[in-house]
């Protein structure tokens, strides 16, 4: 019988959104456990390897990662399978570089560059709010924070955006028709647009309404809804194509046009 947590990750079972090559060898790396599930991370290893390219292979990736240089939401990190995910900040000192995870319209990880203000903070979607011991009000977010004492206003499904630094909440977006929100699973992964309105089905999953910038409307699961602006104002950059999915004829004359 094989004991403790599995070691291995098959390439095939892979995470989509890696874009990993098929005939790259059988296994790829498995993310070590932290604040993101395996299928909606990337660990820091493909993002210098298969990304930036900074590295040509893992050895390489581990050389980059035990000289200190890779911070993650400003905490230094030496594991080279630690997991990234959805908002988190990467920065990378020597270089002045900092990066968003976030997904394009594929719903594939992409390299996102941002300024150096933009990396002082993130944001957090809220998954409980609770009260611990002695009556303190606390609450977790998507990326397994926990912070105490927050605005009583918040609520589960709520953004709120996260100094970085301090851990401290700066500014909450309320989850409400008429916000610009990002899709971070299911079919519609990366695209953005303006939640319309949303369906409650008891025992089910609730079904939210949204609307891109070009007029389409599309629907998809209240949990995969991450709000990212009031109105249709975005707190952080959008990536190139600002979250709007071309039909297959569009994506063609774009690139013909293009040439």
């Amino acid at each position: 019988m094989p004991r403790g947590p599995k070691k291995h990750l098959k390439r095939l079972a892979a995470p989509s959104s890696w874009m990993l090559d098929k005939l790259g060898g059988v296994f790829t790396i498995k993310p070590s456990s932290g604040p993101h599930k395996q299928g909606e991370s990337l660990p820091i290893a493909l993002f210098l390897r298969n990304r930036l390219k900074y590295a040509l292979n893992m050895k390489e990736v581990e050389t980059i990662c035990k000289q200190r240089l890779i911070k993650i939401d400003n905490k230094l990190r030496t594991d080279p399978r630690f997991p990234t995910g959805f908002m988190d900040v990467i920065q990378i000192e020597k270089t002045g570089e900092n990066f968003r995870i976030i997904y394009d319209v594929k719903g594939r990880f992409i390299v996102h560059r941002i300024t150096a203000a933009e990396a002082k903070y993130k944001l957090c979607r809220v998954r409980e709010v609770k009260t611990g011991p002695k009556n303190v009000p606390y609450l977790y977010t998507s990326d397994g924070r926990t912070i105490r004492y927050p605005d009583p206003a918040v609520r589960v499904h709520d953004v709120v955006q996260v100094d970085i630094a301090t851990g401290k909440i700066q500014d909450t977006i309320r989850f409400d028709t008429g916000n610009l929100c990002m899709i971070t699973g299911g079919a519609n992964a990366g695209r953005v647009g303006t939640i319309m309105s949303r369906e409650r089905h008891q025992g089910s999953f609730d079904i939210v309404h949204i609307k891109d910038s070009q007029g389409h409307v599309f629907a998809t699961r209240l949990g995969y809804v991450f709000v990212i602006g009031k109105g249709n104002k975005p707190y952080i950059s959008l990536p190139k194509g600002k979250g709007i999915k071309l039909t297959i004829a569009e994506e063609r004359d774009k690139r013909l046009g293009g040439k």
